[in-house]
């Protein structure tokens, strides 16, 4: 870096420092980590978990619960905060009770799930190294040791269930191996239909109630909006309209709270950056944009290999034609294949993908009619072409694609 740069960033800190914090009295609660104490508007559900999980302030075991529902509709924050006061509880009463949480996007595989137990009780597992046969067995020994309940929370259970089904069905068959201890598991997950995609072997074992979770109102959506900007910003900051602005947007996308306050978090940031002292909606506006890019980058990039092929067969095919079917997207795909050494998939597995590329929103696939010749799908690119060239570049074996004269 040069003097100069080196400079103009310094100008940018000294700026920040040397000014008066006019925006935010305290950005923190607008955090997607922060949980109020108050959580509005879910009373109805703590007291429904709370309800199903009483059993333990006896010594029994409740039952195993399936929480659902869409993204930012508070179903880890109430879980969280259930259990938190169960603890409190059950220490009081000196009832043996522990609980583990964890984020199975993260935490995938039967291993990890077990070393991360296995922490939560205070047993030191190497991260790897160690047959999983003797990770189960400290486990368990160690839960029949302190006598105890332990509720397993696994959050995006059904990304632990999609890439490790063993995991969950060890958990559920937990229970006739221990003697002296008790385990129960709460699996969230936006997917509604996740149940139905279980094993029999592990639905059998599972004995479990449901919670499900509405999205919010664009009226609730407002109320906890303004809850946190009481809070989060000085006096006469937010200009009107801003609040039910950002509601709606959440509203609409869902009932999502998180996309709500990520909304007003970022306008103020933007707000902040340009030396101005009031969050107006244009300011939404704009937050909105910056928020949907990341999004949409976001999403491409964490593509699989084999479905970023066939996004790249689409973008090829619609920069060569205006109008581009399911057979066309295969062809070019077969010749992506070849030239980068990928596995070729069946048609029919290619058109399963672009329906997932089609329900994530990055394209439309539209059926239409070719008379004798049956049905096909005509596809269209909904995203910034200029993004999906950017991951497509980024990822090292379909860049070369890209330096291919004809393909």
């Amino acid at each position: 870096m040069d003097e100069k740069s080196s400079n103009s960033i310094d100008d940018i800190f000294d700026r920040y420092l040397d000014a008066d914090a006019k925006v935010f009295a305290n950005r923190e609660v607008l955090s997607p980590h922060y949980v109020p104490e108050d959580l509005l508007h879910r009373k109805n559900k703590f007291e429904e978990l709370a309800k199903i999980l009483t059993p333990s302030l006896r010594g029994g075991t409740p039952s195993n619960i399936f929480i659902y529902g869409t993204t930012g509709t508070g179903k880890t924050a109430v879980t969280k905060q259930v259990l938190s006061k169960l603890k409190e509880r059950a220490d009081s009463r000196n009832i043996s009770f522990k609980y583990s949480y964890m984020n199975c996007q993260h935490v995938d595989t039967k291993y990890r799930v077990l070393t991360q137990l296995c922490d939560d009780v205070g047993i030191d597992v190497p991260f790897t190294g160690l047959h999983f046969d003797v990770i189960y067995q400290k486990f368990k020994n160690a839960l029949d040791e302190l006598g105890t309940l332990h509720v397993t929370v696994l959050d995006e259970v059904d990304m632990l269930y999609k890439k490790s089904s063993e995991s969950l069905y060890i958990l559920t068959r937990m229970n006739s191996d221990l003697d002296n201890s008790k385990i129960s598991i709460i699996g969230i997950t936006n997917d509604v239909n996740f149940k139905e995609t279980l094993d029999p072997r592990i639905r059998s074992s599972l004995s479990e109630e449901e919670i499900v979770f509405s999205p919010y109102t664009a009226e609730q959506l407002r109320d906890i909006l303004t809850q946190r900007a009481d809070v989060a910003f000085h006096k006469d900051v937010l200009d009107f309209g801003v609040i039910n602005l950002c509601s709606a947007i959440g509203a609409q996308q869902h009932g999502d709270a998180r996309r709500s306050l990520d909304l007003l978090r970022v306008a103020a940031e933007l707000v902040e950056r340009n030396g101005e002292e009031k969050i107006t909606e244009i300011y939404v506006r704009k937050a909105q944009q910056v928020i949907e890019r990341n999004t949409v980058f976001e999403v491409l990039t964490s593509l699989p290999i084999q479905t970023k092929a066939v996004l790249q067969a689409i973008f090829l095919g619609e920069g060569k034609n205006d109008e581009i079917t399911t057979g066309d997207v295969y062809e070019i795909y077969n010749k992506i294949c070849k030239l980068v050494r990928l596995d070729q998939l069946t048609a029919r597995r290619v058109g399963d993908l672009i329906n997932e590329l089609d329900m994530l929103g990055i394209v439309t696939a539209q059926v239409i009619s070719k008379g004798r010749y049956g049905r096909s799908k005509r596809i269209h690119l909904t995203v910034s072409s200029r993004q999906v060239r950017e991951v497509l570049e980024s990822d090292f074996r379909l860049s070369k694609i890209f330096e291919v004269d004809e393909l």
